[in-house]
């Protein structure tokens, strides 16, 4: 591939030329500001919060169901994770939201997780942070390509966090991630904590940490980037025939307005377990995603209850979506669903 040769031919593997082109790439893809590449989407939380000085001291809200990588990355930065319950898209409730910020001191921040791909209900959320002047950020590491109001996820607010992890809409051959703000003076905070804190080699002016983004993965993002629009098209079209075609079971929701990535298709069913073992049987393969909310898994353990999710992690089954699957995939998917004897 001429990607890697030209990284070998190079002799450079790690914050060169091709991390350069590829930030600059990805923000000219977004519509503008600026994008600071490193090792992960987990990083990405952690080196945001702290470049926004988010640490001891301070409550973050996540979504409780999300990634538990969410939480984990709050942690790091040192802030305290604070749960709040989802609505019927799965993403964050403004509602809950509010109440959590009515009741509960210390919370710098709000990290809305656009999951699945589906956008959140941004204003609204909006509406409540800056109520309470707290940060809104946007988690966009599911949502490549997603649009809210037409406008690029990501590009929402202050500052967004990516995840370019190979499963992704827009994938790397590894882990990579990045930042994105509309803050030349943000950014380049961001890059001198990602590399020790130096802005100057070998003179950490920050307590910074190493979580560069190596030029191998962003070579591989640069020659994928283009073809994006095409690939997210293509699951819109699949997601569409499963929409049209599946019974029998509660189809994932669009919010109006929003322009869905669809980097899961997720269906829910009351007996969802038996449908998942089911399908396997019919040569369906499926994944729960996520079968657990973060206040039940050991970690961030809390004795609040979280009804909307609850039930949802009871309910979740995400059915195969990717750009080369045909429609005759999807009509045996749905053929299996619809056989479940529920």
């Amino acid at each position: 591939m001429l990607a890697v040769q030209r990284v070998l031919q190079s002799g450079r593997f790690i914050l060169g030329e091709e991390v350069k082109a590829f930030e600059a790439e990805f923000a000219s893809f977004l519509g503008g500001g600026h994008v600071v590449g490193v090792a992960s989407g987990t990083d990405a939380i952690e080196l945001l919060l702290r470049a926004m000085e988010i640490g001891a001291g301070n409550g973050v809200i996540v979504p409780v169901l999300a990634p538990s990588a969410v939480a984990a990355a709050v942690r790091r930065a040192g802030a305290c994770v604070v749960l709040c319950d989802v609505e019927e898209t799965l993403t964050l409730c403004p509602q809950a939201l509010r109440q959590v910020l009515e009741k509960q001191c210390g919370i710098k921040a709000v990290l809305a997780v656009h999951l699945y791909g589906h956008p959140c209900e941004w204003k609204a959320l909006e509406e409540v942070c800056e109520a309470q002047g707290v940060l809104l950020i946007e988690d966009a590491s599911q949502a490549h390509e997603a649009r809210f109001e037409q406008k690029a996820i990501g590009t929402l607010g202050r500052a967004s966090v990516w995840s370019f992890y190979p499963t992704k809409n827009l994938g790397a051959l590894g882990d990579a991630g990045a930042v994105w703000t509309s803050e030349a003076g943000l950014a380049e905070k961001l890059r001198c904590l990602r590399e020790y804190g130096w802005r100057q080699r070998h003179v950490s002016e920050l307590p910074g940490i190493n979580s560069r983004l190596d030029e191998m993965q962003a070579a591989m993002l640069r020659v994928k980037l283009p073809s994006l629009p095409a690939q997210v098209a293509k699951r819109r079209e699949l997601a569409s025939c499963y929409l049209s075609r599946l019974r029998g079971v509660r189809l994932p929701l669009v919010r109006e307005g929003c322009e869905h990535a669809f980097h899961q298709f997720v269906i829910r069913s009351e007996h969802r377990d038996a449908l998942q073992a089911h399908l396997k049987l019919r040569g369906v393969l499926s994944a729960v995603l996520y079968p657990a909310a973060l206040h039940q898994q050991p970690a961030f353990a809390c004795a609040e209850r979280f009804p909307v999710a609850e039930k949802a992690v009871r309910e979740v089954l995400s059915l195969p979506l990717h750009p080369y699957l045909s429609e005759a995939a999807i009509d045996a998917v749905c053929a299996a669903v619809e056989d479940f004897p529920a």
